[in-house]
């Protein structure tokens, strides 16, 4: 015991004689950080800026001016672009945004860019080090010519995939130095050891997040389907899709769609449900949501693509399967995962302070590299 408790003493001691560093992080000003409602890469920022401020770091967030932080906030807009319904695909919000980091003599230790193409384009003109989070898929992103050519003219630059499929989906060869999966805040969410009485589907209504195929396995199963989802109404193609496809699913009383909901309402959601349902179409990176489901005890039933073998780890927290017949024998199996297994999964490989142990490793790696060049 008091063998372990010096160990304990010293190691504490030696984290607070390392330096401690000024590090930037840039997110998009789209969505405000943390988010309202959805908006994965956002929440992910948030903890990171909360957790490295708290161990002492001097955390800058570049973010929208209605974000809330413990690190200074710097920003070119007051609101979040997106409620302002600025277009996505405009590329003169963003270009202001982006080069706000370079307008003043910040002089950062380091910088973290989230903010993909743009991000990359400025940071790679610095002599400040810097690393990319791609918080996308690459796949998808390849078929736009300009984006390729900017991920390759800066392929040499440092990136960290957020699972290792994400690095499956480029097909050219970026300098990924490690694969750090997203961590979420435990502490929010409460663990529920009972089986709940509805099936979950939670995050955006379009077409590759699988939302008819969650619709058919509810309705073959005879349970319940609640639908937490936001329909982006800056995305004509996905408001005609709910108004098309979606919309007339919803006349059985049995599915209902409840809207968007807060990061506050998500506990309770997720924790009274019977498990998530996550029928992917697409390579999705990491999926966010279904370490927020496992958290709370439900178990997660997602389709075989992108991270979701990383995720959930079959038989144990969930089921891995590979078309909606599979997904509803695996509903009908779903008592024999323990919701307990669920929540020791995150608590083991998806906190918050893990991924953080894992970033700041990453940042004096980067930092050492670029001293000794």
């Amino acid at each position: 015991m008091l063998t372990y408790l010096f160990f304990k003493t010293n190691l504490v001691l030696l984290k607070s004689m390392i330096k401690k560093l000024k590090i930037a992080q840039l997110a998009p000003p789209y969505i405000s950080v943390p988010p309202k409602k959805y908006g994965g890469t956002e929440l992910i920022v948030y903890y990171l800026c909360q957790e490295l401020t708290k161990r002492g770091h001097n955390v800058t967030l570049f973010a929208s001016g209605d974000s809330k932080t413990s690190a200074t906030l710097e920003w070119v807009f007051k609101k979040e672009l997106y409620s302002q319904k600025i277009n996505w695909q405009d590329p003169f919000y963003p270009l202001l945004h982006a080069t706000l980091i370079f307008k003043k003599n910040y002089n950062f230790d380091i910088i973290h860019n989230h903010f993909h193409y743009f991000g990359l384009c400025f940071c790679a003109g610095a002599k400040t080090p810097f690393l990319t989070t791609y918080h996308g898929d690459f796949l998808t992103a390849e078929k736009n010519p300009a984006k390729y050519e900017i991920l390759n003219q800066f392929k040499n630059t440092n990136f960290i995939s957020i699972s290792n499929a994400q690095r499956k989906t480029t097909s050219i060869k970026l300098n990924f130095i490690k694969t750090i999966y997203n961590g979420i805040d435990i502490k929010k969410f409460e663990f529920s050891p009972k089986k709940g009485k509805y099936l979950a589907y939670l995050g955006r209504i379009t077409p590759k997040k699988g939302i008819l195929e969650a619709i058919e396995i509810a309705k073959k199963t005879n349970l319940p389907l609640k639908i937490a989802a936001k329909i982006d109404k800056n995305l004509p193609a996905d408001i005609e899709f709910f108004e098309k496809k979606v919309k007339p699913l919803l006349k059985d009383k049995k599915i209902k769609y409840i809207g968007e909901i807060t990061q506050n309402q998500k506990s309770s959601f997720l924790k009274n449900a019977i498990a998530l349902l996550n029928p992917i179409q697409w390579e999705e990176p990491f999926g966010l949501v279904m370490v927020e489901s496992m958290a709370c005890g439900t178990p997660v039933i997602a389709f075989n693509r992108g991270s979701v073998p990383e995720v959930v780890k079959d038989k144990k927290t969930g089921f891995v399967v590979n078309n909606i017949n599979e997904a509803v024998k695996a509903v009908k199996k779903i008592d024999q995962i323990k919701r307990e297994d669920c929540r020791k999964w995150v608590e083991e490989k998806f906190t918050v302070e893990r991924m953080v142990d894992e970033y700041e490793k990453v940042y004096y790696e980067v930092l050492k590299k670029s001293k000794s060049k």
